[in-house]
């Protein structure tokens, strides 16, 4: 495609009184003839398509180079637009709904044949959807009149888009707009889930626990396979999962920076050492190095970018920082990078499977 064409940005705030309103109405104009606009998501940015519109779903598909078998997510701004693109669903979903939408989100449902594009579903016959939570999302949507696929705004396997000028890096000239809302709230894409015989089964973590979604709903919650192999103290180094994605985030590589990403895993004394001594071997073959740590230790390594994703006891804060500290490592052009594992509870588990895809599944226990 084409990358010679203007980005319209748009740059506002909630509250901004008529100039909002007519950046509203000019993207979900864009949006209804067809266009790719980018706009702020409680999560991350995400880059928006009319999911009836097979010709502008194919224009995301090839801004972002994303495989064609990967699934979008669909986001609506009303319960109301449900009947339209999904068949009935059960008590399960509806209690999820109840609680946790607007918010991040995404229930697998099944589809109505021919709601949206088939290039939306990856030919399943299920249909990933979410209400946003964040203001400018809501009205971008309602305003356009049809429910949006909408991935993250980056190219596909980079960090995702927590702010506008992250957007602009990567999709600046392969995109039709791009709202401006300021940074995202949460920093991690949603949770996604699907129901199966009367349990929610987590394909992707995310702001919504496991913890949550058993309370809310009442029964049990299990972690797909492909989520739990990473937690295996057995598990090593592994390649992308056969078979087709059920829902965005399960197959192929995301969020990795340019230089190489080994994450550690062990006692914290025991992975300081282990980082030592391969950062200091990395330096002498030349190579700029980087490490991401926490707070309470970050002072205890010498590599030639050290970034903290804040206090390790407050790791929704550190989620909220990980692509940030993801694309300023590429900033400073490091070329071998180690992360530090975290506690896997909670936010944590999203935080977990977010580090060991930036790396690529390459995870040492020391």
């Amino acid at each position: 495609m084409k990358v010679e064409r203007e980005t319209k940005v748009w740059t506002m705030r909630e509250g901004d009184g008529p100039a909002a309103e007519k950046a509203i109405a000019e993207a979900a104009g864009l949006l209804r003839q067809g266009g790719t606009v980018a706009f702020p998501t409680e999560t991350v940015y995400g880059l928006g398509a009319d999911a009836a519109n097979t010709a502008a779903v194919e224009r995301v598909f090839a801004a972002k180079g994303r495989p064609s078998d990967n699934p979008l997510i669909v986001h609506i701004a009303d319960r109301s637009q449900l009947e339209g693109i999904v068949l009935p669903y059960g008590e399960i979903a509806r209690k999820l709904m109840e609680r946790f939408w607007p918010g991040p989100l995404t229930l697998v449902l099944p589809a109505r044949p021919g709601a949206v594009s088939p290039r939306v579903t990856a030919g399943l016959d299920t249909v990933a959807l979410r209400m946003p939570s964040h203001p400018i999302a809501l009205r971008l949507i309602a305003a356009a009149g049809c429910p949006v696929a909408a991935p993250s705004a980056n190219r596909s396997g980079r960090p995702s888009p927590t702010r506008a000028e992250h957007v602009r890096d990567d999709l600046a000239g392969r995109i039709d707009g791009l709202v401006d809302g300021g940074a995202a709230d949460v920093g991690l894409e949603s949770t996604v889930v699907e129901i199966d015989d009367g349990r929610i089964r987590v394909l992707r973590p995310g702001g919504v626990t496991p913890e949550a979604l058993r309370q809310a709903a009442g029964c049990e919650v299990e972690l797909d396979e492909s989520l739990r192999a990473p937690l295996d103290p057995q598990f090593g180094e592994a390649g992308a999962a056969s078979g087709a994605p059920r829902s965005p985030g399960m197959k192929y590589a995301h969020y990795a920076p340019r230089g190489e990403m080994v994450l550690v895993a062990g006692e914290p004394e025991a992975v300081r050492r282990y980082i030592e001594a391969q950062e200091a071997a990395a330096r002498l073959a030349g190579r700029r190095t980087g490490v991401l740590t926490y707070d309470e230790r970050a002072a205890g390594f010498r590599a030639d970018a050290v970034l903290t994703l804040g206090s390790e006891a407050r790791l929704e804060a550190a989620a909220h920082r990980l692509y940030d500290a993801l694309r300023e490592f590429d900033r400073l052009g490091v070329e071998r990078i180690w992360a530090e594992a975290c506690d896997p509870a909670g936010i944590g588990l999203a935080l977990m499977n977010r580090l060991a895809k930036a790396a690529g599944n390459r995870i040492v226990r020391v």
